[in-house]
């Protein structure tokens, strides 16, 4: 009998856990636990809705416990704080503070981000003074300041709002992108939109970078880059940008950002929603002496390494060198997806302002991404239960990337933009040109993307339930 222990149950964690319990059914004695600090499954892509009071957090989540009863996964709900690999167990803190060890096998690391708001002085929506949309509770508290911004608007001020990332380091531009096009749209809808003033404010090196060193694809014979489609919406909207900026500090009033070229820049606002730097949930990692190998097993921000080429320098970063099964080069029977798992390095290139802030935008592993990466190690362990060498891959300069971004959430006069890029991670020795096949690759807006939007918000929420035919669904 096999313990398999998933860590996290976000998309990659959560998927993970569904896929195993699906692949072992029958096969013998096995037993999956998932360990997660939250209760609940939350739809992240539907919180730019809840921010701005269009949908309620309670439709964006459900209960695990339910889920994971009926397809006899077992359930910790409690903090992962340390993983002891040679002695195969995990340190869970539970809600009552109390400790519980869980033994494994097999484990997969996919915790999701720890939203580092410390990391730059004033933000965020708890001890700051800017708002979130990363986790429900944020989403909600960003729609009442939203809605309490509307209610002065309509008495008549004028108001400054800034949307884009907090930190020069942050990853999720494509969630404030999102944000700030709603939010523009609803305002339209209010008949408010001419009583606010709104900036872009990201750590971009162009528009539409998103972390992904941008977009280009052909439409009509024509070659064109993401930064036009962003660039021609943000005129279209009579939204100003400031990109290539890291925020250095936020107070109730301004806030403070320093470009690559050095330029600081103070800029006054009444409704800031910024996202913050991504670091990994603090885990220690214990060897059988009682030594914290931690940096061995991690990178500096906390991910876990697994079967990538690290230490290149970016010139030298190609899609050979991202991880392939996402298994830990040291502990075989450790594997890290989602968020969790440690990157060869940044998508867009990484540069910084003359005082040394980073200007770096991290690269995005959410999603679709997220998802992939937790089937592939799910499968690999399977694999490894049935004595064979793990065989599943799923490296983001080999796979899409699918996105569809809102810009206005409504069935009948909504927008959004539908991308698809092959692959995620530029793959010079696969497509020399541009690292991407351009056949592979979209960029569409219109009402059609509305639709697939909310039909994917109903759709991933069906599937990860394990309804009957959740296997159906990709």
């Amino acid at each position: 009998m096999a313990k398999v222990v998933v860590v996290g149950a976000g998309f990659a964690g959560h998927y993970a856990a569904l896929v195993l319990s699906d692949a072992l059914k029958g096969k013998g004695n096995h037993e999956i636990t998932v360990i997660s600090r939250v209760p609940k499954f939350t739809y992240i892509p539907s919180l730019v809705w809840v921010g701005i009071g269009k949908m309620r957090a309670e439709q964006t989540q459900f209960d695990l416990k339910p889920v994971y009863d009926k397809v006899g996964i077992n359930f910790v709900h409690g903090t992962a704080k340390e993983v002891h690999p040679d002695d195969q167990y995990v340190v869970v803190e539970l809600p009552n503070g109390s400790t519980q060890e869980v033994k494994y096998d097999y484990i997969i690391i996919a915790t999701g981000p720890y939203l580092n708001f410390e990391g730059t002085p004033g933000l965020g929506p708890d001890k700051g003074f800017t708002q979130s949309i990363c986790t429900p509770p944020h989403a909600t508290k960003a729609a009442s300041a939203y809605l309490d911004l509307v209610s002065r608007m309509e008495k008549g001020d004028k108001v400054k709002i800034v949307i884009g990332t907090g930190h020069g380091a942050a990853t999720c531009q494509g969630a404030a992108f999102e944000y700030i096009s709603n939010l523009h749209n609803d305002l339209v809808d209010r008949g408010l939109r001419d009583r606010a003033e709104i900036l872009w404010l990201s750590n971009e090196p162009a528009l539409g970078d998103f972390g992904i060193d941008g977009l280009e694809f052909r439409h009509g014979g024509h070659l064109f880059k993401g930064s036009e489609v962003v660039e021609f919406l943000f005129e279209k909207y009579g939204i100003k940008w400031q990109i290539e900026s890291h925020v250095k500090q936020v107070d109730e009033k301004k806030i403070y950002t320093i470009d690559v070229n050095g330029n600081e820049n103070e800029i006054e606002y009444d409704f800031a929603m910024l996202i913050p730097q991504f670091k990994a949930q603090p885990i220690k990692w214990i060897d059988k002496d009682g030594n914290d190998i931690t940096s061995e097993m991690t990178n500096p921000a906390g991910f876990v390494k697994v079967d990538a080429v690290y230490g290149k320098p970016y010139d030298e970063l190609d899609g050979p060198d991202w991880p392939r099964t996402y298994q830990n080069p040291k502990y075989k029977n450790v594997f890290a997806a989602g968020i969790a798992f440690a990157p060869p390095g940044p998508l867009s290139r990484p540069r910084q302002a003359p005082d040394g802030s980073p200007i770096a935008p991290a690269p995005p592993r959410t999603g679709y991404t997220a998802e992939l990466s937790g089937r592939a190690a799910a499968l690999n362990i399977v694999d490894m239960i049935e004595g064979r060498e793990p065989s599943h891959t799923a490296s983001m300069a080999e796979t899409p990337g699918l996105c569809v971004a809102s810009l206005k959430h409504d069935l009948l006069t909504g927008e959004a933009v539908t991308i698809a890029i092959y692959p995620v991670a530029r793959n010079r020795a696969a497509f020399p040109e541009y690292g991407r096949d351009l056949d592979n690759c979209v960029a569409e807006v219109g009402l059609a993307g509305a639709w697939f939007k909310w039909f994917l918000h109903h759709a991933f929420l069906y599937k990860l339930q394990a309804k009957p035919g959740w296997k159906l669904i990709p």
